[in-house]
């Protein structure tokens, strides 16, 4: 049995379900969402979930699928979706929560349905747009054309609907947005905003819609904590499938821990009144929305993030596949423990005491550890340097300003970054790299650059002066390039040889 609106009723499972009310079918439309994700759905829409099963939201979300036009998975469950909340409490006791998420009311493909799109945005409850479009989908595109149907790009998207609203409404200083882009850059609302207008101002768009833009709708900042992994793999899907008595193609599987962090002042918490359902400032959880929300975002771009980063292809080549594999091997776990507190805690750009960090580091340890979910490592891998920029050269540079030597352990992590970008093999335009004779796929747009840099045993001193990959030369820090060789040749030699030497 498919999970589905009708099937609601027949439901039986062998573990406690929360069902969706019926009455919340029948809620507005109030959320335009541009993504399709399990982070958007294991985290945003579960907040949306929550809170209207506490009547304090009352508002469903469009979903915009923008590659694509199959939203058959979707439309054939009726937009619902199991989320089931695994982990561990304080105590050590396994913590096993499913919940049937009736948060999306549509689901629409930009490249087949942007008229429907576009129809949202004479609908006067619709306030909101959240989005999640990975963090190479917050850029400036220089060919885009907002006549198009649909533009290329999300912020060509969002400025094509802000234009349709403005215009339904004649321009009302009421019928703003409140837009709250979770993409894990820096500053993404403001960053979103500069976007949209300079989109506005090369189209040619009216001075009073560009205006409306600037006074009547608000870009905030956000950041989103929560470890959502991939669907789950076939084996684990069965035995949820088995539990729950149904089958669900859109079933997620998230951590306990929940955190979205917005930038916001009075007027914007009013219109994300979802907050009211899960607010706990005092542990950070939940939604909280503040006028400052830098420490937040920085705990967890440089610790959970960065650690991410500098760990994942370091695991991969030592022969793991998921994070809860890695913190299982005590060597790595002492790693990642010590990378995390003795050179990127110290390290973060932001005025936040040490125990703090060493603190969210320490919960941290908990959440990688979790044996109920399936953290692919190559999953993290996804635009490796770009993520390599943003999370960790900034700690590197703090790192040099404060101790002036190397970092080993970020050494080593950076190291395998570069060994894992060895590519062995070209194929329509994709490359592969190999890990004990099995092949895998490098998801990073430099992956072509680093192909012709190994096969010709380019300098390292070329990797570190690539200024489109790092905004900086790294072979100014005294040191760094030396100990980054030297570790991409011991990880060759022996991975766990590589981990001895920088924990030694």
């Amino acid at each position: 049995m498919l999970l589905s609106r009708e099937n609601l009723s027949q439901i039986s499972a062998s573990v406690p379900v929360q069902l969706p009310d019926p009455s919340v079918f029948e809620l507005p439309e109030r959320i335009l969402q541009f993504g399709t994700g399990v982070l958007l759905r294991g985290l945003c829409d579960y907040f949306v979930d929550k809170a209207n099963r506490q009547g304090v939201f009352n508002g469903r979300i469009v979903v915009v699928k923008s590659t694509g036009t199959d939203t058959s998975e979707f439309d054939q469950q009726d937009q619902l979706f199991t989320q089931a909340i695994r982990g561990l409490d304080e105590n050590g006791q396994p913590i096993e929560e499913y919940i049937i998420n009736a948060s999306i009311s549509r689901t629409l493909a930009a490249p087949s349905q942007w008229d429907a799109i576009i129809a949202c945005a004479s609908n006067p409850d619709m306030q909101i747009v959240i989005s999640n479009t990975t963090e190479i989908g917050i850029q400036l595109d220089e060919n885009e054309n907002l006549q198009a149907t649909p533009p290329q790009s999300f912020p060509g998207k969002l400025t094509a609907f802000l234009y349709a609203r403005w215009k339904a409404f004649e321009g009302a200083a009421d019928k703003g947005m409140v837009i709250v882009p979770t993409e894990l850059v820096p500053d993404n609302g403001t960053n979103l905003r500069k976007i949209v207008l300079e989109l506005a101002k090369r189209g040619q768009l009216e001075t009073e819609f560009i205006q409306w833009l600037e006074t009547a709708n608000a870009f905030c900042n956000s950041l989103v904590d929560r470890i959502v992994p991939g669907k789950p793999n076939a084996t684990d899907q069965a035995d949820y499938e088995q539990k729950l008595g149904y089958q669900d193609h859109l079933l997620c599987v998230s951590e306990v821990y929940r955190l979205w962090a917005i930038e916001g002042d009075e007027k914007v918490k009013s219109v994300l009144s979802f907050d009211e359902a899960d607010c706990d400032e005092t542990n950070a959880l939940g939604v909280i929305i503040k006028p400052d929300i830098d420490r937040y975002r920085e705990l967890k771009l440089r610790l959970l993030n960065g650690s991410h980063s500098l760990t994942c292809g370091l695991n991969f080549l030592a022969g793991k596949n998921a994070v809860r594999e890695s913190m299982a091997d005590p060597v790595s776990a002492r790693y990642v423990k010590e990378l995390m507190f003795e050179e990127l805690a110290p390290a973060i750009p932001y005025d936040i005491d040490l125990e703090t960090a060493r603190t969210y580091g320490a919960s941290l340890l908990n959440r990688f550890a979790n044996p109920f979910l399936e953290h692919k490592l190559l999953s993290i891998t996804l635009y490796y340097t770009s993520k390599m920029k943003t999370r960790n050269v900034p700690l590197l540079l703090k790192h040099y300003q404060q101790v002036g030597t190397v970092p080993e352990r970020f050494a080593l992590g950076f190291a395998a970054y570069v060994l894992f970008m060895k590519a062995v093999k070209e194929e329509h335009g994709k490359y592969f790299g190999e890990r004990n004779g099995d092949s895998y796929l490098i998801q990073d747009e430099p992956a072509g650059w680093y192909f012709e840099w190994w096969n010709r045993q380019g300098d390292l001193s070329e990797v570190l002066s690539n200024q489109d990959f790092w905004g900086t030369d790294l072979n100014a820090l005294p040191g760094f390039n030396e100990r980054v060789s030297y570790y991409i040749g011991k990880l060759q030699e022996s991975p766990k040889a590589a981990f001895e030497e920088a924990l030694a």
